[in-house]
């Protein structure tokens, strides 16, 4: 009996002692409404999953002006939502880079985040993200030829929102196809195509070069749709520790300068990211590149969060889930630091 309690006493302490720990080691709390600050103290760490960004960031230099203003980051290898969410729900991450559905399905799951980060395609539905793959011999050319296809379909995704609109926009519902859970990982899309065990998957345009080099008779059409968002997502709880947003601040500009260089160096942006990160080819990662388009940064936040919002009720309606009023997942205080961070190269207008 008098061992239990020694133990139980032993693994409280070391409870209180962690607790205590955390506690003095998260920086001080901020407000959501409170301005950020100006100011990173000494030793600040931000855990980032954004490949394209860190590589972006190196090559341009770009993030010396992280390290100058007292910012340490730790790259984690994680892109999409999945990835992100598993790792936030670990407190492994503070934030990632990814489309606008994962900050949805966060929500939807108990996950607290906050969007702190905005770019769009100058040209979203000449330049589009994804293209719908379709398997050799399908038969698929356009749109209304998807009734009663198998379509690969992760809901939690940006590909599972963009497959529910595609089908709006072609007349049809659920009902008429079949939709098969797949997680968009690596080449799983690819994959389910060429072995046929799907006959229709949206994968992105470097996808597209790889699927139909990889498998004679595959090809892919347009949705006609626009794809482009493109945020950073944080933990609610890391943008309120006063140390974590003065350097996401921070990061916020030096990320919007870096999609400007990116635009201004295309060749490099292939090479470090499309080539070293991705393993295309020259050609190929240039290609990307070219039928990628141009990214710019919105002056306003306004269309972003109005694209947001009528997705998410599609996405309730579509899949069962509530209602979701999308302001509480976009922390506006960031949209002015992207703004400033471009300076004249911002966008309005139907692009933003």
């Amino acid at each position: 009996m008098i061992k239990k309690s020694l133990g139980a006493a032993v693994a409280l302490l070391t409870i209180v002692t962690i607790s205590a720990c955390a506690k003095e080691d998260a920086g001080a709390g901020l407000e959501l409404t409170a301005a950020l600050p100006d100011s990173v103290p000494s030793g600040t760490v931000l855990r980032l999953g954004d490949p394209a960004g860190q590589a972006v960031l190196q090559e341009s230099g770009i993030v010396k002006e992280l390290a100058d203003a007292g910012v340490t980051v730790e790259w984690a290898n994680i892109s999409g939502g999945p990835q992100s969410i598993q790792a936030f729900r670990a407190d492994k991450l503070d934030c990632s880079a990814v489309a606008d559905i994962p900050s949805l399905f966060a929500a939807w799951t108990g996950t607290s985040t906050k969007i702190i980060f905005q770019s769009v395609t100058a040209d979203p539905l000449e330049f589009p993200i994804y293209q719908l793959g379709v398997a050799p011999g399908t038969g698929v050319a356009a749109l209304a030829d998807l009734r009663g296809k198998k379509i690969a379909y992760s809901a939690g995704q940006a590909q599972g929102a963009l497959v529910l609109r595609v089908l709006k926009e072609a007349g049809l519902t659920q009902k008429d196809v079949t939709l098969v859970e797949l997680t968009s990982t690596g080449d799983s899309y690819i994959t389910a195509l060429g072995s046929k065990a799907v006959d229709v998957a949206p994968i992105s345009a470097f996808q597209v070069k790889l699927y139909t080099a990889k498998y004679p008779g595959g090809s892919s059409i347009g949705t006609g749709i626009r794809d482009d968002a493109s945020t950073v997502y944080c933990l609610t709880k890391s943008v309120e520790d006063a140390e974590k947003a003065a350097a996401l601040k921070v990061y916020v500009a030096a990320r919007t300068k870096a999609i400007l260089w990116q635009n201004e160096h295309p060749d490099e942006y292939a090479k470090v990211y499309y080539q070293d990160v991705q393993g295309l080819n020259e050609a190929d990662a240039r290609e990307v590149v070219r039928i990628s388009g141009t990214k710019a940064i919105p002056a306003t936040w306004d269309n972003a969060v109005e694209r947001l919002q009528a997705t998410a009720d599609l996405l309730a309606a579509e899949q069962g889930h509530d209602k979701l009023d999308v302001t509480t997942l976009v922390d506006r205080r960031f949209e002015k630091v992207q703004a400033e961070a471009a300076g004249s190269a911002v966008v309005t207008g139907d692009a933003a």
